[in-house]
């Protein structure tokens, strides 16, 4: 991929370009936003507001949907446009301006209309966001840059948790439950580094201008309909992500699973800190070596394991056990998701990125919704550890699925 001479000026950071760098910076102060906001929103929901599991399924469910639609097509819109970053400081500027009104929530329902903004953003930022990281690194080093930039959000996770549990402990001690002003604390403190996010995107993060496709027909941009001009291996792909999703359900679950098994409330926060540990320990170490053996086996190895943690959510009684499969858990997560991502711009070509980007997350996102309404109700029809033995049972369809339809 050739760089433009402003690209080549500036000085690289871990051996990549600056804008994978303060991408990474700019998810990390993000993460440690919304880790400290929202991650706690099933107790918020389930403790403080006495909201029903279905409920939590629901909110869960339509925020990760609406997330999806506008993914699709801010990255169609960032190819026509040829400016991811424009796209990306709307995306993570809106989503800053909903967080303050979770102080004022008293209902499931203004919950689930600032979790829709919230999500409105993530949907409008994040496959231009994809594509900028994408844009800015060789064939070559395309996991890498990839891991690099999910350790450094998911190590914001870590750091937003931390931050939590620290206020948690501090407001109200221990207890089985989240309790209101507790929550509100945390809001407080969640909205400052979401403005810091976006004024790093503003400063640093610099695009390279791309020219225009030669030829619509040549390129795909101008095929109808938003998946015309795919290779048939990147659609199959999707197809096998919808199945894989279909079973992951919302992690809302995976939080009420431990409180489920009497796990108290500080504990929760810290399992959640060991996942987000592993992720970022793993990440960029699965990227390097998915630029080597090949991005399929990789993410086949992360649904082997993810559907290993699913089953033992399922099947276990034991907390110390609980937080094994949350280690575990974060080995899934860094294992899958970069990879998972430098694999749809190997399928597609540089131009439609942007658009490849918006469908992938579409197709996750819009998954979700049903993935979490049908994990609720086997939640409270069947019992607590039937939506993971669903989950597990539709892992190993999608890695099937995958060693046998889909080529690298």
């Amino acid at each position: 991929m050739a760089e433009s001479l402003a690209d080549t000026e500036r000085k690289r950071i871990w051996g990549l370009n600056p804008n994978v760098f303060f991408l990474g910076v700019v998810s990390l102060l993000t993460d440690v936003s919304s880790e400290m906001i929202f991650t706690l929103v099933p107790f918020f929901l389930n403790n403080v507001l006495g909201a029903a599991t279905t409920i939590v399924g629901l909110v869960g469910g339509i925020s990760e949907s609406t997330d999806a639609i506008f993914r699709i097509f801010s990255g169609r819109l960032s190819d026509r446009l040829r400016r991811r970053k424009l796209l990306a400081v709307l995306g993570y500027g809106l989503s800053t301006l909903a967080k303050p009104f979770m102080y004022l929530a008293s209902t499931w329902g203004v919950v689930l209309a600032v979790r829709f903004a919230d999500r409105v953003g993530k949907g409008i930022r994040t496959s231009p966001r994809d594509a900028l990281v994408a844009d800015s690194v060789s064939e070559e080093e395309r996991g890498r840059g990839f891991g690099l930039h999910r350790a450094m959000d998911t190590l914001g996770a870590v750091l937003g948790l931390v931050i939590a549990a620290v206020i948690i402990y501090l407001v109200q001690g221990g207890g089985l439950e989240l309790k209101l002003w507790t929550y509100q604390w945390l809001v407080l403190a969640g909205v400052i580094p979401a403005g810091l996010a976006v004024l790093v995107l503003i400063i640093f993060v610099r695009e390279r201008r791309r020219p225009a496709p030669a030829s619509a027909s040549g390129s795909g941009v101008g095929a109808s309909g938003v998946s015309g001009g795919f290779d048939k291996r990147f659609k199959v792909f999707l197809g096998i992500m919808a199945v894989f999703t279909l079973g992951n359900s919302s992690d809302f679950f995976v939080i009420l699973r431990a409180q489920n098994l009497g796990a108290p409330l500080i504990h929760v926060v810290l399992m959640l800190v060991l996942l987000n540990i592993t992720y970022s320990a793993v990440s960029l170490p699965a990227g390097m070596l998915s630029d080597k053996l090949g991005r399929r086996r990789v993410i086949i190895l992360g649904w082997f394991i993810y559907g290993m943690v699913y089953l033992g959510f399922a099947l276990t009684v034991s907390l110390p056990l609980i937080w094994l499969l949350f280690a575990c858990y974060g080995v899934y997560y860094g294992i899958v998701e970069g990879v998972a991502r430098a694999f749809v711009a190997d399928l597609v070509a540089e131009e439609r990125r942007g658009s490849a980007y918006g469908l992938y997350h579409g197709v996750v996102g819009l998954t979700l919704l049903p993935a979490s309404l049908i994990a609720g109700w086997l939640w409270d029809v069947v019992n607590p550890a039937a939506p993971f033995f669903f989950g597990a049972g539709l892992a190993l369809a999608a890695m099937l699925g995958l060693m046998a339809l889909v080529k690298e």
